[in-house]
């Protein structure tokens, strides 16, 4: 896997893949961003990596997944390196038939076993979970 990133500015950058998909990284103050931070992607990939193994080990139980949020809180040090020292992740399923029990095992599962981002942090990663049914419960 090779990764090469270019500055386009002092804080702009630009990382392609060897497929040339495009991933734009901006340092600018919030109100200025255009991209995510490199801090921020990582949060990203943290979850997306939880979600690919957990959508399908879900649809492997053949139950019902109307949509997945992921929500992820990183809390970094104020010193340098301004690392995470805790990252918490709250996966929200709506689903008609998906029991919280079940989801709980399959994200334990997905985020703590199967996730390569997961298992490359120092720190370990912890998670919640929530179901939602159609009808708002």
């Amino acid at each position: 896997m090779k990764i090469i990133t270019n500055m386009l500015a002092p804080k702009e950058y630009e990382s392609k893949n060897e497929s040339g998909n495009i991933l734009n990284i901006d340092m600018y103050d919030a109100k200025e961003k255009d991209y995510f931070s490199p801090m921020e992607s990582l949060l990203g990939a943290l979850a997306s990596c939880a979600a690919v193994d957990l959508v399908e080990m879900i649809k492997k139980r053949r139950k019902e997944l109307n949509d997945l949020q992921i929500e992820t809180h990183g809390e970094r040090r104020e010193e340098h390196p301004r690392s995470f020292h805790t990252i918490h992740m709250v996966f929200t399923a709506t689903s008609p038939d998906l029991q919280k029990e079940e989801f709980e095992k399959l994200v334990e599962l997905a985020a703590g076993k199967y996730c390569s981002v997961s298992a490359t942090l120092a720190i370990k990663a912890t998670h919640e979970v929530v179901i939602k049914r159609k009808n708002g419960e």
